[in-house]
């Protein structure tokens, strides 16, 4: 009875410690294995099992991005400005074993690696150059970082800059001078509005002149052709009345013709056409000499009657 309870008590232990060995790696970790104290394997996501005793769990290593917020660093720019600059490293480990055996603290190295480095590379810089440059300060620093850190099995992807702090009495520089740029600003943008209305005004006057010229001139040519107009049609009456005044003596000749009127009649009708004229205005008549004759008959029977 005893033996069977120091069998099951040895097989129980067994158990125990053969399921005390055996790991399941979970997804995007990594184990790094010892054996006897020296690297043996570095196991990847699945099911594996350890010699008890004999092999050890060194590190659990994440296989994610990390993400490490360091404290800020004083550094001093190229024209002896003193200023504040914390950075954000972005980091991923790519060989578990070099992160383990590669640096004693892999956080601590990298910080004050980029510590140094973002000193090195302000103190190249003015302090204008570096507020505008935060792009190429940050490409700077993750190459040299990335390349460092390789032999430690750590792949820098991203360097940020997230604060720089200059000191006070060049914040308030700093502050003043926006302001002064501000209002700049706002005076080119108010005289250029001003500009901009009196181009506009001015273009409005312009084409208003414009538009009255060309008002006047078209009103002229209308007036100009009424009056062509007009005296067209005052020639055209006179020329009309002129026809019929000629159509009605060739009329009257031709019926003259026709009644065979001897001399004496005609020359009675040109008589009353030159009773007619000198009903006028005229001071002087010619009288020609065809009808001279019959002037003087006209006399001789006036002065009979008499």
């Amino acid at each position: 009875m005893k033996l069977a309870i120091v069998l099951f008590i040895l097989v129980l232990a067994i158990v125990s410690l053969v399921l005390a060995n055996i790991r399941v790696v979970p997804q995007s970790k990594a184990f790094v294995i010892e054996r006897l104290g020296t690297y043996f394997a570095t196991w990847q996501t699945g099911l594996h099992v350890k010699i008890p005793f004999i092999d050890r769990i060194a590190k659990i290593v994440s296989l994610k991005e990390q993400v490490v917020d360091f404290k800020p660093q004083p550094v001093i720019t190229k024209d002896n400005v003193t200023m504040q600059i914390d950075t954000v490293v972005f980091y991923q480990i790519t060989d578990p074993k070099l992160y383990c055996y590669g640096v004693e603290n892999p956080i601590s190295a990298i910080e004050n690696l980029s510590a140094t480095t973002l000193r090195n590379i302000i103190g190249e810089l003015e302090l204008d150059s570096t507020l505008t440059s935060r792009d190429t300060i940050n490409a700077k620093i993750r190459v040299i970082l990335d390349e460092a850190t390789d032999p430690w099995g750590i792949k820098v992807n991203r360097v940020e800059l997230k604060n720089i702090i200059p000191p006070r009495e060049i914040q308030d520089a700093m502050e003043k001078q926006m302001k002064a740029e501000r209002e700049r600003r706002e005076a080119i943008l108010k005289a250029e509005g001003e500009k901009q209305s009196r181009i506009l005004v001015a273009e409005g006057h312009k084409e208003s002149k414009i538009l009255e010229a060309e008002a006047e001139k078209q009103s002229a040519i209308l007036r100009a052709e009424a009056v062509k107009e007009a005296k067209i049609r005052e020639a055209e009456g006179e020329a009309e009345a002129i026809s019929k005044v000629q159509q009605a003596t060739a009329d009257a000749i031709k019926l003259l013709n026709e009644a065979n009127a001897n001399d004496s009649v005609l020359r009675l009708k040109a008589m009353e056409a030159f009773a007619k004229a000198a009903d006028g205005q005229a001071t002087k008549i010619i009288i020609p000499s065809e009808i001279q004759g019959v002037a003087g008959l006209a006399e001789g029977v006036i002065q009979s009657v008499k």
